[in-house]
């Protein structure tokens, strides 16, 4: 092979590399996304990676990051988990959740920019969260304005930590996020403070998975040699 194959074969390596790597990461998304309770189709979930390459690539065929943006509504089912028992005062409370912008951004370093621009897009656009998907760290002075500029939930992931599903992993338990209701009952049935409970932190990988916020009570269920499962309970901080 002459020293210009040689080259291009290399470069097309790379690019089949590329796309396979943002295929995994796209597929971590979407499967993160329907664990949450987001609507999701199995054509969605299940798409191959020549129709992610048909799909997402450019003219030069490597594949395009903007194109990658999409959106998801909650179902029914995780609107009721989100909206805390009804009372005198509040009789009809709304659903602490609604939809969710996607972006893989196309720059491979985020600062304060991109962030501020990137937050203001989903506050304008009335997204109750956004999920942006990195190709690098972002900058801690980044990550800080978010808070401070806009009262929205911003959650970050890099590439290279969506290539494997975690929660896909046999030594991984079972985690189900309790609604306000049910947190309330098994607060009463033990007779314990929501502090009592054993922690969780919010950045740990399961709960950035979940997209867990400080207060909420997750059930985690293992296996058991005797008793075939067990479940315990965390508090999110």
């Amino acid at each position: 092979m002459d020293p210009d194959d040689q080259e291009r074969q290399t470069l097309a390596d790379e690019a089949d590399r590329e796309t396979i790597k943002l295929w995994r990461a796209w597929r971590t998304v979407h499967e993160m996304c329907r664990d949450r309770g987001y609507e999701l189709s199995d054509d969605e979930l299940l798409i191959p990676l020549d129709k992610f390459r048909a799909d997402y690539s450019d003219a030069s065929g490597a594949i395009d990051r903007k194109k990658m943006t999409t959106t998801f509504k909650p179902t029914d089912a995780m609107l009721r988990k989100y909206t805390v028992p009804a009372t005198s005062k509040q009789p009809d409370p709304q659903p602490q959740i609604g939809t969710i912008w996607i972006e893989f951004h196309q720059d491979s370093n985020i600062g304060i920019k991109q962030m501020r621009l990137f937050a203001q897009h989903v506050d304008k656009h009335n997204f109750y969260t956004g999920m942006l998907v990195t190709q690098s760290s972002i900058t801690a002075s980044a990550l800080k304005i978010v808070p401070a500029v806009l009262p929205i939930i911003i959650e970050t992931f890099q590439e290279s930590d969506l290539l494997v599903n975690i929660t896909r992993h046999e030594l991984v338990p079972k985690h189900v996020l309790l609604s306000p209701e049910e947190k309330q009952k098994l607060l009463e049935r033990y007779r314990l403070k929501e502090s009592q409970l054993p922690r969780i932190q919010t950045g740990d990988p399961v709960s950035k998975y979940l997209g867990l916020r400080r207060g909420q009570v997750v059930k985690i269920i293992r296996k058991s040699e005797t008793a075939g499962r067990y479940a315990s309970y965390r508090w999110t901080i």
